[in-house]
């Protein structure tokens, strides 16, 4: 007979635990939001891991997580094109200081290896720049079709 009223003890307390859990769970949410909008990213992703980690059964807390993760990403991801858009123009302006230079001495047969290899490392540099700088472009657009979905 004990049984039935030890499954009824634990049912309340799990109850009771259940209505504490969401509303820690929810708690953590808007840490990670209040963090977000301080413009602290690290925090805020460590907020909703810390939430996906200790509450993964609550459902609802974690879809609004998902979609605070989503603004999180994205927000990175547009600081982090900016920033590379910035070193793009630079690279782009050095190589074309470069290729004139370059081209100069060629014409008057004066251009040496050191100065061509340096031609082509540059060359590489701001390849790499624009790789990553469209890499950034289409998660963005990724992050984007995600949230419409």
């Amino acid at each position: 007979m004990r049984h039935p009223f030890l499954i009824l003890a634990v049912a309340i307390m799990l109850a009771g635990c259940g209505d504490n859990t969401k509303q820690e769970a929810q708690k953590l949410l808007m840490e990670a939001q209040t963090h977000f909008e301080q413009g602290d990213l690290d925090a805020a992703r460590k907020d909703i891991d810390s939430l996906r980690k200790n509450y993964p059964n609550i459902v609802e807390t974690r879809k609004g997580a998902l979609k605070l993760h989503q603004e999180i990403e994205l927000k990175a991801a547009q600081d982090e094109m900016a920033l590379t858009d910035s070193l793009l123009q630079v690279a782009n302006q050095e190589l074309d200081a470069l290729q004139a230079q370059v081209d100069e001495h060629k014409k008057a047969l004066k251009a040496t290896p050191e100065e061509l290899t340096l031609l082509t490392r540059t060359r590489m540099k701001r390849d790499s720049i624009r790789t990553q700088f469209e890499t950034l472009g289409m998660k963005i657009r990724y992050i984007h079709q995600k949230q419409k979905e």
